[in-house]
């Protein structure tokens, strides 16, 4: 696993051992960044159930200004805190050890909107993908977010979160990378 382009082109990430986590590998990381555009102007990042902290990675060194990282798993938030710090990353990235909701209440009390979310949760937990209207009612999505939503290919998702709707959908094997943009 590496950054595939930009400032941080060819850096090895960590993977998280074991298979509590599901890495996003390079090919379709890749080809998420060729369908919502190569290389950024700033913007801020959601990188929810980060892992090993690579897509969200992978912005930063495509232009994005700042990413916030949510995961849960203890080890996979270390192999994520190292990951930024090889990557030189710290000022611009904020990294939490806490659940999904429990991230999403508190991003939903601060002054911030974001501009790109990655959702790649755990295939089978099809609830977490209504956090994406939590973010959305609250306010935190900028009118022109990005929404990547990373998912199984026998899962279904709607074809909108609120005023954000599918515009494209991908399958790479067993992924399927779904966009939403606002309509």
């Amino acid at each position: 696993m590496r950054v595939v382009a930009g400032e941080r082109k060819g850096m090895p990430l960590k993977a998280v051992s074991g298979t509590t986590t599901r890495p996003t590998t390079d090919k379709v990381k890749e080809s998420i960044f060729n369908m919502i555009g190569p290389f950024f102007e700033g913007g801020i990042v959601l990188d929810l159930f980060a892992g090993s902290g690579a897509l969200g990675i992978e912005a930063l060194s495509r232009g994005a200004e700042r990413a916030i990282f949510i995961e849960k798993d203890r080890r996979a938030f270390q192999v994520l805190k190292e990951n930024i710090k090889k990557c030189r990353y710290e000022d611009r990235a904020e990294a939490y050890c806490t659940d999904a909701l429990r991230g999403i209440k508190a991003l939903l009390k601060r002054d911030i909107q974001l501009d790109y979310l990655f959702v790649d949760p755990p295939y089978k937990k099809l609830e977490y993908y209504d956090y994406i209207l939590m973010l959305e009612e609250g306010g935190k999505l900028s009118k022109d977010a990005i929404i990547v939503c990373e998912h199984s290919f026998d899962v279904q998702l709607p074809q909108a979160y609120g005023r954000f709707t599918c515009i494209r959908s991908e399958k790479y094997g067993k992924t399927i990378i779904s966009i939403y943009r606002m309509s």
